[in-house]
């Protein structure tokens, strides 16, 4: 494909790495197009090197490291981004580990701090714990002051959940996690659960928040559609249903994002507080090597493509 050029905020970068997303393979498969205007390369998110500044470009200069969300264009030797979707790589970090914190980062910020309202003192409920959205939920609850549990689908994930600090890792093969959360809050619930599963775990997910409590919904891997679902405990309870996507967000809502975390965040990140765990790096050529892995949800932490 031709050499990206980038529009008057917008910045080249000489892709290092590119992180590997379930997003990616939706819309391999067609059921996840690129929004207008995006390129429609794989990837979400990349590392490297500033090469070519847009001409209303001043916030950064050529020969910059940086990690940046990008709407597409991530599988690649360069991507155009907007500049404000841009971040420093934190200190201590490497662009591999760089390239592992845009789409997680500012999903689990948006999501759980945002329109979760996590605050300290509270509890939340994180699915999927040890994915990649799932290891930062949980430390950026815990270092927002909460109380964590988590399910996850093998004893090894468990594990390592615990090792990040969760209070409570549910292997919801071989357990009931409505009955374990119930246990364990004394059948007072959760304040927020975050959840990629949807389908039978809405009403599930409804039975377990306490009063006021939230559930906030960012996909879908087993469906959008709840048949029955009896939304009076909602009314009773006081209880908050939201959720959002965040490719589709404008580019200032996006910088928004950028804004707080290289304020809240990155200062956790360059104290070791919160940590970037890799499950593997794949060159570039391998790429389907990748998304093999990630359909088969053995991964614990990020996948990354090696690209240059």
């Amino acid at each position: 494909m031709a050499l990206p050029q980038p529009g008057p905020r917008e910045v080249l970068v000489r892709v290092a790495f590119a992180g590997v997303n379930r997003p990616d393979l939706f819309q391999r498969a067609g059921k996840y197009p690129p929004p207008p205007g995006a390129s429609p390369v794989l990837g979400l998110e990349v590392s490297g090197e500033i090469v070519t500044l847009g001409s209303e470009v001043t916030e950064w200069k050529i020969g910059d490291e940086v990690c940046a969300l990008t709407a597409g264009g991530g599988y690649a030797e360069y991507c155009s981004v907007n500049a404000a979707h841009c971040l420093p790589i934190p200190h201590g970090l490497d662009q591999g580990q760089a390239a592992a914190l845009p789409e997680n980062f500012f999903t689990v910020w948006t999501n759980l701090i945002d329109r979760g309202r996590l605050k300290s003192g509270e509890s939340a409920l994180v699915h999927g714990g040890s994915s990649g959205i799932g290891y930062t939920a949980i430390q950026f609850a815990i270092q927002w002051g909460a109380k964590v549990f988590t399910t996850v689908g093998t004893e090894e994930k468990a594990a390592f959940c615990r090792k990040l600090g969760a209070a409570l890792a549910i292997n919801y093969r071989t357990q009931d996690f409505v009955q374990e959360i119930k246990q364990a809050t004394q059948n007072r619930g959760v304040d927020v659960i975050l959840d990629m599963v949807g389908g039978d775990y809405v009403p599930k997910n409804l039975s377990l928040l306490g009063i006021e409590g939230r559930l906030v919904q960012i996909a879908f891997l087993r469906s959008s559609v709840v048949p029955a679902l009896d939304l009076r405990e909602v009314m009773t309870r006081r209880l908050t249903i939201t959720g959002s996507t965040l490719r589709p967000r404008s580019v200032q809502e996006k910088g928004a994002i950028a804004g707080s975390l290289k304020q809240n965040v990155w200062p956790l990140l360059e104290s070791g507080k919160i940590k970037v765990v890799i499950d593997s790096v794949f060159p570039i050529d391998d790429v389907a090597n990748a998304h093999r892995v990630m359909e088969e949800s053995k991964h614990i932490g990020k996948i990354l493509l090696k690209v240059s």
